[in-house]
This record gives C-alpha cells, sequence and structure tokens, in this order.
C-alpha cells in the first residue's frame, strides 16, 4: 500500500469555482477599517506625497469619503487629526477642545451617520504636542507616563462627548486602558468601546505616517513603544489591556508581525486587530507603479496574510480599494 495521501490537493485547485469554494480564509469588507486624516485649515484635501491615493481631508471631502466607505460595505473609519502648527503646544490642549479638528469632525460626521457609520478616533497626543511625543515631558525631556494618563481620559471623554463609539489609545502609556475606561464610565460613556494598541512596536514601517499627521517628531519613541526584538511583552501588554476594560486589542504594524498577531489571537477573549501601516501601503503602491508587482494582487495577499493569522479586523489604507475588489471578485 502506497504511504502517500489518497487524495490529491490539486484537483481542488483546478477552477476558480473550486478554489473559491473550499477557501479557508475569507476577507469581507466589514472587516476593513479605514484610517482617515483630517486637517485644520486647509481649503481642500492636500494628496500626502509618500502615501499616494492618500490625502489629509476638509470635513466636506472627508464627508464624500465616508459615504464612499459606506457604500462600499465598510462599518468603521478610524480618524486622526492634524492641528495647525499654531494651535500645536506641550500639553497637546488642541486635542481635548471641543473645538479642536478631531473633535470638530467626529461631532460633524456622527451628526451626518449616526450609527451607519462607527467613527473611532485616536486618542494619542503626539498629533497636537509642540514636541510630537505620546505624552507630557519632564523637565528631563523624558515622557512623563503618569503626568500623561489624566489627559488621555481628558481626551478619551472629549472624543465619546463629540461622537466617537470607539476610542483607540495609541500611545502605549501603563496603565492608559484603565483610566479611560474609568473616565468613560464616570462621564455616562460606558457604551463607548476601547480599541487598546497592545503591540505597537517602535518600527520604521511608521515613516510616511510622519508626514501625514505633520509630526513634530525629533528622536525616536522607544522608550514606550514595544522593541521589534520582542514578542513575550505583546502578550503581557494584550492581557494588561484586557484586564483594564479593552474591547479590542491590537498588533502594529501587521505584516512584519504576523507571529505577534496570531499567538495573541490564539488565546484572546475579545477581538484581536491589525494595523497595515503606512510603510506597508506605501511599499505595495510604489511597486505597483512601477510595475514591480502586480500592486492589486499584492493588496489582496497582504490583507488575506493578515487576516489569516488570526485578525478579526484589519486597519487598511486600502480598505475602499480593497472593498471594492472583493465586491468584483
Amino acid at each position: 500500500m502506497s504511504s502517500f495521501p489518497t487524495r490529491r490537493p490539486r484537483r481542488l485547485r483546478a477552477n476558480p469555482a473550486l478554489r473559491e469554494f473550499v477557501a479557508e480564509t475569507r476577507l469581507h469588507a466589514s472587516d476593513l477599517i479605514l484610517p482617515v486624516f483630517i486637517a485644520d485649515g486647509l481649503a481642500a484635501p492636500r494628496e500626502i506625497a509618500s502615501m499616494p491615493g492618500v490625502y489629509q481631508h476638509t470635513l466636506e471631502s472627508l464627508t464624500q469619503l465616508a459615504e464612499e466607505a459606506i457604500a462600499v460595505g465598510i462599518k468603521c473609519i478610524d480618524i486622526f487629526g492634524v492641528p495647525r502648527p499654531e494651535d500645536k503646544d506641550a500639553t497637546g490642549s488642541a486635542a481635548i477642545d471641543p473645538e479642536g479638528i478631531l473633535n470638530r469632525a467626529l461631532a460633524h460626521l456622527r451628526e451626518r451617520f449616526g450609527d451607519q457609520l462607527l467613527l473611532m478616533a485616536d486618542t494619542c497626543l503626539d498629533e497636537f504636542t509642540d514636541h510630537g511625543h505620546c505624552g507630557v515631558l519632564d523637565g528631563q525631556g523624558r515622557v512623563d507616563n503618569d503626568a500623561t494618563l489624566p489627559l488621555y481620559a481628558q481626551m478619551a471623554v472629549a472624543q465619546a462627548r463629540a461622537g466617537a463609539h470607539i476610542v483607540s489609545p495609541s500611545g502605549m502609556m501603563d496603565g492608559q486602558v484603565g483610566v479611560i475606561r474609568d473616565a468613560l464610565d464616570d462621564a455616562g460613556f460606558a457604551d463607548v468601546a476601547i480599541m487598546a494598541y497592545s503591540a505597537k512596536y517602535a518600527s520604521a514601517f511608521f515613516g510616511p505616517f510622519r508626514e501625514a499627521v505633520g509630526s513634530s517628531l525629533e528622536g525616536d519613541r522607544r522608550t514606550y513603544q514595544q522593541d521589534p526584538r520582542n514578542l513575550r511583552e505583546s502578550v503581557m501588554e494584550a492581557e494588561l489591556d484586557v484586564s483594564e476594560g479593552a474591547d479590542f486589542i491590537m498588533v502594529k504594524p501587521a505584516l512584519p508581525y504576523l507571529d505577534v498577531l496570531k499567538t495573541l489571537a490564539e488565546s484572546s477573549p475579545v477581538p484581536v486587530a491589525a494595523y497595515q501601516v503606512s510603510g506597508e501601503y506605501a511599499m505595495i503602491k510604489a511597486a505597483g507603479a512601477n510595475g514591480w508587482v502586480d500592486g492589486d494582487a499584492v493588496m489582496l495577499e497582504s490583507l488575506a496574510s493578515i487576516k489569516r493569522a488570526g485578525a478579526d479586523q484589519i486597519f487598511t489604507y486600502y480598505a475602499i480599494e480593497a472593498a471594492r475588489a472583493l465586491r468584483e471578485s
């Protein structure tokens, strides 16, 4: 008797219908979260040079983009605010101000779309501080974890009050989820969910994002973001965030950290998201534009790999393009 399997796997690859019939991983538009940028003081949308096809938006153009997202089946957008340079200060006060650009955008979109589109708000100070760090600095120029936490709590409440369905603390401060959960509950926003950046690495793949948000950062964030060489600390961070009340946890970036994503997805009691970051997007865009790869095929393959590794939700600047391609396939 032959020791080889009797089933021939190639039989199930014979045509598109069979391949689709037995596919183990299925990607849907509703899995995708579209990150967007709203900038203060713009008269028209401004393309981000290092992220072709991605723009800093006005309220009007962001509303149009939200309508596009809804039309192709996307359920959630993640909003980053880009204040005017003169509105930045040492504590990122424009992030808390109801008239700050991010909170104005949340209020506008919530009034326009209600619960038709989930609004996630980036809950971090880096876009709003004149030094570009995710928290306030002490007298030696270091990020002060405990002094930053009350500002995160105030920012999250301001975002919830403006209309956010989900807040997403991305600064990697110890204890941030618990402080935000308590503040939201005390302010009457118990139904506002928290997407915790539990495994956010100090990654070189974030490069184009700095341009997208007009970052003022000098130096790096390695004292509070995770070392790319480590995995176990991501497990610990995720467990802490869940214990503090996180409703989702996230891995960022996605493709270089699929092992982290798989590890967390196998044990997490809450949904696990992954963020296909600006550098991942830019590389695929550049290679596709130069004819080195089939950009659309690589886009879908990369997203499928993130889903296969265990992501329940995927943040991607390709969300609308991918959703359209999935409809056509």
